[in-house]
Order: C-alpha cells, then sequence, then structure tokens
C-alpha cells in the first residue's frame, strides 16, 4: 500500500521558518494540501472546521503546547482518532514517554530530512 499524500496535513508551530520548511518537506513527498497553525489553540479550532488526515506538531508552543494540543485532541471524539506527530528540538526520555501516554501516534527530532519525515509518516498509517 502507498502513502496517500492526497490527505490534508495541519502543520502546527510557532516559529514560521520551521512551517515552511516542513510544508516544503512535505511538498517533495508528494503532499499538497497543507495548512498551518501557530499555536494549539489555533489548531485546535481548525481541526473542529475541518478534518485532517495528518497533523504534525511542535511540542515546544506558547500559549497552548504540542503536548496541550494532542492531550486535548485525544479527549475530543470527534477528533480522538487523527494520526499525530509530535516534532521537538530534543529526546528527552520523559517527554517520549508523556507523548506516548497521552497517544502520540510517532515521534520527531529536529533537524530531519524528507526521507525521515517519509519513514516516520509511513509508520503511523502501517504502509
Amino acid at each position: 500500500m502507498a502513502l496517500d499524500t492526497s490527505m490534508s496535513v495541519l502543520v502546527v508551530d510557532d516559529y514560521k521558518t520551521m512551517i515552511r520548511i516542513i510544508r516544503n518537506l512535505l511538498k517533495q513527498l508528494g503532499f499538497e494540501d497543507v495548512d498551518e497553525a501557530a499555536d494549539g489553540t489555533e489548531a485546535l479550532g481548525k481541526m473542529k472546521e475541518r478534518r485532517y488526515g495528518l497533523v504534525i506538531s511542535d511540542w515546544n508552543m506558547e500559549p497552548m503546547t504540542g503536548y496541550e494540543l494532542l492531550k486535548q485532541v485525544r479527549a475530543d471524539s470527534s477528533l480522538a482518532k487523527t494520526p499525530f506527530i509530535m516534532v521537538t528540538a530534543e529526546s528527552k526520555t520523559e517527554n517520549v514517554i508523556a507523548a506516548k501516554k497521552a497517544g502520540v501516534n510517532n515521534y520527531i527530532v529536529k533537524p530531519f530530512n524528507a526521507q525521515t519525515l517519509k519513514g516516520k509518516i509511513e509508520a503511523v498509517f502501517g504502509v
């Protein structure tokens, strides 16, 4: 089974440059339908208006972190099954464990390239 690149992807990061980098990597992988949000609060609002096939969120944001966003997504029955990849600059074991317990589908440490991102997305979708 091939990766479905027609799905909509929401990239959440408070750092515009990082959004641009992830958007470009997704484009390299064939994803065209990429939306963005500057923090967890904005992302949650967008997710309630539109169904996304995948969320790629930074951990460290203000005012709502990626971790808080993940917990709220998993607590909302209409959003709970949305595939969620957490992006972080730190690979602290306690963060990885906390994210796993909160229901993250995969975890990616910055910096990363298109191949790494593709592998993480494929792992989420069992490709």
